[in-house]
């Protein structure tokens, strides 16, 4: 889906953003398992909380004045025509995880990709709802 031909309302380009950052996540998460057996391999991760707290903070200035302001962090940057990019985090308990239990490790993993793969499905559902209920004259 070309997510920046959608209408540009505050609440959808949110919902692109979370979709766009799982799909960077995901492949991300994919690569922690496809590379475990790589010398010197490291698991990395998207910085989570941090947009998660990004997404707050754009959602609280939405409410308070109806603008949508996406602030850069140490780990995501925004760009212009609403592009942004993540740079992956090493996840450190994933390293330590894989030298004690490469099990463990791979549950870890799979428990991630379907918590992201969730995320990802509701807001996609909720971006075409809206985006129905946009093209749907009253």
């Amino acid at each position: 889906m070309n997510f920046t031909s959608l209408p540009a309302d505050n609440i959808s380009e949110l919902l692109s953003k979370i979709i766009e950052f799982t799909q960077i996540r995901q492949k991300t998460l994919t690569q922690n398992i496809n590379n475990i057996h790589s010398p010197e391999f490291v698991p990395k991760d998207m910085a989570v909380e941090e947009f998660s707290a990004l997404l707050h903070e754009a959602i609280d200035e939405h409410t308070q004045n109806g603008r949508l302001l996406l602030r850069d962090t140490e780990n995501i940057k925004f760009g212009l025509c609403g592009s942004f990019k993540v740079k992956p985090i090493v996840d450190e308990y994933a390293r330590e995880l894989l030298e004690e239990d490469v099990g463990d490790y791979l549950e870890l993993q799979i428990d991630k990709i379907i918590e992201n793969s969730f995320n990802q499905r509701v807001a996609a559902q909720l971006l075409k709802e809206r985006q129905e209920a946009i093209l749907t004259p009253l």
